[in-house]
């Protein structure tokens, strides 16, 4: 916590003002907090852990809420996990990120039990186990069986929770920010990056890496060159969804961040623009706005909590369908370089997932499958071809040639456009 405290007095040095202000940035906090406890309400599919996790590590709390939340994580949440262990999938991410928020809630994490093959082991022995697997398949293949991402995770939830992380694992890791393995098709990830940074910190502060304590912070020391070359003109790091996982990054590995000001500015903006309407994005920038990051969850003592945040009753906002169309086009572009091409008009303002619903329903032979996500859907299969994670493939996104930041559900159609449907390989 000092180390906080003195990075952000230097950084209220460097920039000229402090990094967060009172008045209004506070009430952007608040509104932020309460968008994401309304989200309990209202979310469709399994309970989300990392909203969770960004209600826990906020200054304010309804405890009552967050509790109803833990209940459901712990039964919903944890039957899902239960029957993809059951069936040796690799959901290393998923169940770091269950143990994040259930340690953010203090709970015991040795009460914590999921049975495979009729033997009961504890959360914590099966993230172990996951993390074996993913790292013996690194040694194999040179990359997870998920990905880097969902690896850092798995390191982070282990560190926080009191785990000495194996060297061999952390080492993994290492490797793969010195040979610069962290990228999704063409380009860096910042959000890799941004969790590989808190990942390796939280076991640098541990001491258990004492072995290759150079090569660590080597890896740290470019993972923080990587984040602020990532920098754009307007403050944003990486795009603006990938952000709140750097400043939280950069923070906890002790930054002094000469425009700190400005990055966190840049997602004040973005928030008042209603940029960050899906919960999950929520969940990632508002501890990074109160100069917090998922490594507190380490010291994290549910004692003496504010207890004040109250949901004012909200009037149902009924959006009417536009009565103006837009043309769009779509170009379906599959694994072997074959092309589709595809017309519809839509109301203005429809989401893309609107739209291609509208699409599949002319009987032109376009088809879409979707699965769901914490980020919401996200398409896996397209005129019958899929793109699955286990084959290293995806659907890539693009408007007008440049890639799309948000989902299929979240991003909205506004003007005349092509739509680029194409299955990429990463």
């Amino acid at each position: 916590m000092l180390s906080l405290v003195i990075v952000t007095g230097l950084l209220a040095f460097v920039s000229g003002k402090p990094c967060d202000t009172e008045g209004s940035n506070r009430e952007l906090h608040l509104t932020l907090n309460k968008n994401l406890l309304r989200s309990l309400e209202t979310q469709e599919g399994l309970p989300n852990p990392s909203v969770h996790l960004a209600l826990r590590l906020s200054d304010n709390h309804n405890l009552a809420k967050e509790n109803e939340h833990l209940n459901k994580l712990k039964n919903d949440l944890h039957n899902d996990l239960q029957s993809s262990l059951s069936n040796s999938q690799s959901v290393v991410g998923l169940l770091a990120l269950y143990t994040l928020a259930l340690k953010s809630s203090c709970h015991d994490l040795n009460t914590v039990t999921f049975t495979v093959s009729e033997k009961s082991e504890k959360l914590l022995t099966h993230l172990k186990n996951q993390m074996e697997q993913e790292k013996e398949h690194i040694a194999f293949s040179h990359r997870p069986l998920t990905n880097y991402y969902q690896y850092s995770l798995g390191v982070l939830a282990l560190c926080v929770s009191g785990i000495r992380v194996n060297n061999h694992v952390s080492n993994k890791l290492i490797k793969a920010v010195e040979n610069e393995h962290f990228k999704h098709g063409d380009s860096e990830s910042t959000d890799t990056y941004a969790m590989a940074g808190m990942a390796l910190q939280c076991v640098k502060d541990s001491g258990s890496h004492v072995q290759n304590a150079a090569e660590l912070d080597t890896a740290l020391s470019k993972i923080k060159e990587k984040l602020l070359a990532a920098r754009r003109n307007d403050g944003h790091i990486g795009n603006e969804f990938s952000t709140g996982l750097a400043v939280q990054a950069l923070l906890a590995m002790g930054t002094h961040i000469a425009d700190c000001a400005a990055s966190m500015e840049a997602m004040r903006t973005g928030a008042r623009g209603n940029t960050y309407h899906n919960p999950m994005a929520v969940s990632q920038i508002l501890p990074a706005l109160q100069k917090k990051s998922y490594l507190l969850v380490k010291s994290k003592e549910c004692r003496n909590e504010d207890d004040s945040l109250v949901l004012e009753p909200v009037d149902p906002v009924v959006v009417l369908p536009s009565k103006t169309e837009v043309a769009v086009m779509v170009e379906v572009v599959t694994a072997s370089g074959a092309a589709a091409l595809y017309s519809v008009n839509v109301p203005k303002g429809s989401s893309l997932l609107q739209a291609l619903e509208l699409l599949s329903g002319k009987d032109v032979g376009f088809t879409f499958e979707k699965e769901s996500s914490l980020w919401g859907p996200f398409l896996s299969m397209v005129n019958g071809e899929q793109a699955r994670q286990s084959d290293r493939r995806y659907w890539h996104l693009s408007s007008d040639g440049t890639a799309l930041t948000e989902g299929i559900n979240d991003y909205k159609i506004e003007v005349a456009q092509k739509i680029i449907i194409k299955n990429s390989s990463y």
